[in-house]
């Protein structure tokens, strides 16, 4: 059973950056279709980056420029970078598996789900 682990959330200020890590426990994760989405108190969970094994990636509008996410292989591990974090990124930020090797923005098209790790920006 595929398995993934988040790590790097905190509590900081607006304008601060954080590195959000998410380990794979699979060997196809060179060829998966990995994502970053977030879930704030009260609202769905929304798509904020995803990144194909072609090095493809996609952005939420609102990170464009901020946020990058990255992937290593042989580390099976996805990144997300985020600077100039601003107090409406707080979330609980989940890494994803898609279910196929489409960029997807749906949250129904993710497979594995991490546990989750939070972010908080204080203004």
């Amino acid at each position: 059973q595929v398995q993934l682990v988040e790590s790097g959330g905190g509590l900081v200020q607006t304008g601060d950056s954080l590195r959000l890590d998410c380990i794979a426990s699979t060997n196809t994760f060179g060829l998966s279709t990995m994502a970053w989405f977030r879930q704030a108190p009260g609202t769905e969970r929304e798509f904020v980056a995803g990144l194909r094994w072609t090095g493809f990636a996609e952005y939420k509008e609102s990170v464009k420029g901020r946020f990058t996410i990255a992937r290593d292989n042989a580390k099976k591990t996805v990144y997300l970078q985020m600077n100039d974090l601003k107090p409406e990124d707080t979330a609980v930020y989940y890494c994803a598996r898609a279910r196929g090797e489409s960029l997807y923005t749906n949250a129904r098209d993710y497979v594995t789900w991490g546990q989750g790790t939070r972010v908080t920006v204080s203004s």
